[in-house]
């Protein structure tokens, strides 16, 4: 699947809920699915600058696509977290600087986040698009 048609997919799910506090319990579900890490991937290097809550992401780079895994230690931030790795995991470098991560935007999720945890989600979008510059120039 496309990052297009994995962002589509997850725009449909949300679309299934119609208030607001069921698109949140839905996040939250999403997140506490999310595997944790292991205490030694929580560290300075992993973490997100920008972010109100604590947030990790690791990423792997191996045979030319970058894997991430994530965790946060704020429920809803997790599910934001759950959400982006179900996007961005197992791409190239490539396919991440090109790609626009809309879904937020469209299932209304922007403006229904505080302005801190909005602020952290473009953070965590800033890092990925980093991850992938950095391992576009090793790979390329």
């Amino acid at each position: 699947m496309t990052i297009e048609q994995v962002q589509q997919d997850i725009i449909e799910e949300f679309s299934v809920y119609e208030d607001w506090m069921d698109k949140y319990s839905y996040l939250i579900e999403l997140g506490n699915d999310l595997k944790e890490l292991k205490p030694s991937q929580k560290n300075d290097q992993h973490l997100i600058k920008g972010c109100q809550s604590r947030v990790w992401l690791v990423p792997e780079f191996r045979e030319g696509r970058i894997y991430f895994e994530g965790e946060s230690d704020a429920v809803i931030v997790k599910g934001l977290v759950a959400l982006l790795l179900r996007v961005v995991s197992g791409r190239t470098p490539l396919e991440l600087m090109e790609s626009e991560l809309h879904f937020v935007d469209d299932i209304g999720l922007k403006q229904h986040l505080s302005p801190t945890r909005s602020n952290g989600l473009v953070a965590m979008i800033k890092q990925i698009k980093l991850y992938a510059v950095a391992y576009n120039r090793i790979s390329g």
